[in-house]
């Protein structure tokens, strides 16, 4: 089974996806902020990427500067079954496939009140690609949910204390499922699975809004939040497969809602001299709004119903700790470590979203090639552990049991910043 044209496009791009931060927006967007795993990112205010965490900071860039990354992620989210399961197949594979990612950030300081700047990249998605013949076919072969945002951003500066900032965040969100159809409650005969897939481009619209505060020289406090972004998906879905109850339900339309959850992110950058710096953060995010997440087809011997799946998720929080270290004066070197609540708990885990709490570990270095160019390469592993899934679909009773088996991902993140 392969993703569609325009999403494997889009992935070549340069978008990131993983579950992650409790659900599905992620930290690691190919910014030096993997080092850190989120570690005073609404206060470190240390280079146009800024924009993606804390539009305010961009009052502590000097000129213009354009910062551009790329990274590859890769792990291991193996799907284990056990004797519950009740349909023949597989485990399923390494559902993870390898995923670059890229982005672009630019500021330009106007004058000594205001800045301006702009963000390409993307922050919200997951992409799975299961065996085509595993045990959880029915529940999905291929999903996936990508989100692109573009963010005009201003920041103003009010004095050495204060600064303000506001992001106008465009995000176009394509989302596709496709899974398998037990078609041998209809005939004896027919044996072979059918197939469904659903598709959806849509547009979503919001902001982020923060503040940064300096109470003095070397310590920053930032509060930064994120509104939410509905995203409205209404398409026909696509079902191919004999029969009159598996005809009725080609081309009939369903509509999926979704929510881009609202976030808020304290911040603290405190400089202890001239060489170190700590670094925390604690996040909020609002999962419990999420919505739906999918689309399932059910048979019975007579009937086959579509439907969508809705997440069941809770809202997530997260903790992060890091430290920065000014070895020389052109290379500094970040840590961090964090942990991440789940949006999710063990009795409405999913195959389709897998996820869970997840403990975070990063490391990265920053080197000032010259006055006005610096390179970064950062690292950081997150570790989801043993992830237990029971599924039973309404109409058929068919059950999926079993554990994703020492879940992991880790990011490996280069980017470069030019000041002119």
């Amino acid at each position: 089974m392969m993703l569609k044209p325009l999403t494997g496009c889009l992935l070549c791009l340069g978008l990131p996806i993983w579950a992650h931060a409790g659900g599905i927006l992620l930290d690691e967007i190919g910014t030096d902020n993997t080092g850190l795993v989120n570690a005073g990112s609404a206060a470190r205010a240390q280079g146009p990427a800024t924009i993606a965490s804390n539009p305010a900071g961009m009052s502590y860039l000097d000129g213009t500067q354009i910062a551009a990354g790329a990274q590859l992620l890769f792990g291991d989210l193996s799907f284990e079954r056990d004797s519950s399961t009740t349909s023949t197949g597989g485990n399923g594979g390494n559902a993870l496939p390898l995923i670059p990612g890229a982005n672009l950030f630019a500021s330009l300081q106007v004058d000594e009140h205001w800045s301006l700047g702009f963000g390409f990249y993307g922050d919200f998605g997951l992409a799975l690609d299961y065996d085509d013949d595993w045990a959880g076919r029915y529940q999905v072969q291929d999903s996936s949910i990508i989100g692109v945002s573009l963010v005009p951003s201003a920041s103003y500066r009010v004095n050495d204390a204060w600064s303000l900032g506001v992001g106008l965040r465009a995000m176009y969100t394509m989302l596709e499922t496709e899974a398998a159809i037990d078609r041998a409650p209809f005939a004896l005969l027919e044996r072979a699975d059918g197939q469904f897939s659903y598709e959806d481009q849509t547009w979503g619209y919001g902001a982020r809004i923060g503040v940064i505060h300096t109470p003095r020289p070397g310590t920053r406090i930032g509060l930064a939040y994120t509104s939410p972004i509905d995203l409205d998906f209404d398409e026909h879905l696509n079902v191919d497969g004999s029969g009159p109850a598996l005809a009725r339900l080609d081309n009939s339309k369903i509509q999926l809602d979704t929510t881009v959850p609202q976030t808020l992110t304290l911040s603290l950058y405190q400089q202890l001299d001239q060489q170190w710096a700590v670094l925390a953060t604690l996040n909020w995010q609002d999962w419990s709004e999420f919505g739906e997440i999918g689309v399932e087809v059910d048979t019975t011997a007579s009937t086959a119903q579509a439907r969508t799946i809705d997440a069941n998720y809770k809202d997530t929080w997260q903790l992060a700790m890091g430290a920065q270290y000014q070895a020389t004066p052109q290379l500094l070197w970040n840590v961090g470590a964090a942990y991440d609540s789940s949006a999710v708990s063990d009795s409405d885990r999913s195959v389709l979203l897998p996820m869970a709490a997840s403990w975070r570990l990063g490391t990265g270095a920053t080197y000032r090639l010259d006055r006005d160019t610096d390179l970064n390469v950062s690292w950081d592993l997150i570790w989801f552990g043993d992830m237990p899934v029971e599924q039973t679909k309404s109409l058929s009773g068919e059950r999926l049991s079993g554990e994703f088996k020492d879940a992991w991902v880790q990011t490996l993140t280069g980017n470069m910043t030019w000041r002119f």
